[in-house]
């Protein structure tokens, strides 16, 4: 990778996905998931969108699925949030409002109701896949841990105005929302700590927990399906690895990014084991 990598496109980007999403699948009880990481969409969704190319990359979580290589399991999806959002209840994954969708007005006033039961058919085969991965690695492993990776916006007031307060915007915010947080706190507590120690050019990681997200319908998802044998952090990254207006990143943020996550693995999974352990699971 350049010094500076650059995904951004100008206009209307209308290139189709092969595949919606693609998950990998190997060793241990890991799984790291970028489901927001896809620009992809269909062509009639393309042609339906009253949103540009710019406005719909600033609200996807580019780059995301590069530090799913973190972990032997890989869930990365391909299709665009703005086709279908896979982190949010099954009646809103398909933006119907302007205030579903951060006040923009996807549709031009509404989406075709065929075009839109082809989307909700992506959002539950995904949702059947994933179900299927999880439970072959739960029934391997005794558990799963999901690293849930995102990225978020703090520049919202354009490329020249002032960046989000830092006390409200940690450079990394770890949502346990929906997960049992007495049960889990170890884990927990071994990322903060891990990734505490890390820095992104040269700048120490700010890392908290709930302070701006506490975790999506992914994560309430997984903790429902697999009590106390699932550990889902929802990892938020604040976009100081990119312009989001741009949407270009430094290459050396996007490592250390990645590198921060990558070390934060071996205790993390120390202290998972740990607590199945400790109830008779592994």
């Amino acid at each position: 990778m350049s010094a500076r990598a650059d995904r951004a496109g100008r206009g209307r980007d209308t290139t189709p996905y092969a595949e919606p999403y693609t998950l990998e699948s190997g060793a241990g009880p890991l799984v790291a998931a970028a489901i927001h990481s896809g620009h992809g969409v269909r062509p009639e969704i393309a042609d339906a969108l009253r949103v540009d190319d710019d406005v719909r990359r600033r609200e996807e979580d580019p780059f995301t699925d590069t530090w799913t290589r973190v972990a032997p399991n890989r869930v990365v999806v391909h299709v665009s949030r703005f086709e279908v959002d896979l982190n949010r209840p099954r009646d809103g994954a398909v933006y119907a409002t302007p205030e579903s969708a951060w006040g923009l007005d996807v549709w031009g006033g509404g989406l075709d109701g065929a075009a839109r039961r082809r989307s909700l058919a992506i959002y539950d085969r995904f949702h059947r896949d994933l179900q299927r991965f999880l439970r072959s690695i739960v029934a391997r492993e005794g558990g799963v841990l999901v690293y849930d990776l995102h990225s978020y916006n703090h520049r919202r007031d354009g490329p020249l105005g002032a960046p989000a307060p830092q006390a409200l915007n940690p450079d990394v915010n770890v949502g346990t929302g929906n997960i049992d947080r007495a049960l889990w706190a170890p884990v927990v507590e071994a990322f903060i700590v891990s990734m505490r120690q890390r820095s992104v050019c040269g700048m120490p990681l700010d890392v908290r927990e709930n302070v701006c997200f506490g975790g999506g319908h992914l994560s309430r998802w997984i903790s429902w399906m697999f009590p106390r044998r699932s550990c889902v952090l929802a990892i938020e990254v604040k976009k100081v690895f990119m312009d989001e207006w741009t949407h270009q990143a430094t290459a050396e943020a996007l490592r250390d990014v990645e590198h921060a996550l990558s070390a934060s693995v071996p205790s993390v999974l120390r202290a998972f084991d740990e607590a199945l352990a400790e109830r008779g699971v592994a």
